[in-house]
């Protein structure tokens, strides 16, 4: 059985699904290369076709980490100003709904994917199969707050369900995302209408943006132990 415990364990799944999202991809295309292991995955091999000239695009990416391990396979990057569309962006997620409907930003870039995933005309998870869920909020979900506001947000996260917690790194300072907010993870709450808490979360003032990511994604390419598994709505 697939846990979340035990998903590190299957690197050769997320490498399975990575090689299937790189056959998406064809030269001339803008790109949004995302966050997350198996993502980082896809943007190796995808570097590695631009390195030896077999494939030429443009990219957008949802981190600088990401456009970081980008640029030193020799890719290309863009902004919005230069171009307001992509083709297709390739992420990952931290959990996936049977509609699609995902839970992301585990690494704190929740804001800048969900830029990325709506300027794309095509959204594509790559994910290995502990990730799916019947009903989100199994993983914590992320929500980016403006500094100030952290001990507003709190007590209407909590009239909601949610047990918010802010986000801390291992020597125990806080969190901040690459814009300068911080991140209260809301964990105790299955999401039976992850429609009305995401309405709910953009009324929020002091919210910035959460990790509901729905009605975005085209496709999911799911590896497990025998195949990649493509999901649609």
């Amino acid at each position: 059985m697939v846990t979340p415990e035990n998903r590190d364990e299957h690197a050769g799944w997320k490498l399975h699904a990575a090689e299937r999202a790189l056959q998406l991809v064809e030269s001339g295309m803008a790109v949004g290369l995302g966050s997350g292991s198996t993502a980082t995955l896809w943007i190796k091999l995808l570097g590695e076709r631009v390195r030896e000239g077999r494939l030429k695009i443009r990219a957008i990416a949802s981190s600088a980490d990401s456009e970081r391990l980008g640029r030193t396979y020799g890719i290309p990057f863009v902004s919005f100003e230069e171009c307001r569309t992509l083709d297709l962006t390739v992420d990952g997620a931290d959990e996936i709904a049977p509609d699609l409907a995902l839970i992301k930003g585990g690494g704190g870039k929740l804001l800048r994917e969900k830029i990325v995933a709506s300027a794309s005309k095509r959204f594509v998870i790559v994910a290995d199969a502990s990730k799916q869920v019947e009903k989100l909020g199994r993983f914590p979900l992320p929500v980016e707050v403006i500094p100030m506001a952290v001990p507003l947000v709190m007590d209407p996260l909590r009239e909601l369900g949610f047990t918010p917690t802010l986000r801390v790194n291992r020597d125990g300072s806080r969190y901040v995302t690459d814009e300068g907010n911080l991140i209260l993870d809301c964990s105790g709450l299955f999401l039976e209408n992850p429609d009305a808490i995401a309405a709910k979360l953009d009324s929020m003032v002091g919210v910035v943006e959460h990790g509901l990511f729905l009605g975005m994604a085209d496709l999911a390419l799911i590896a497990g132990e025998e195949q990649v598994i493509e999901r649609t709505i």
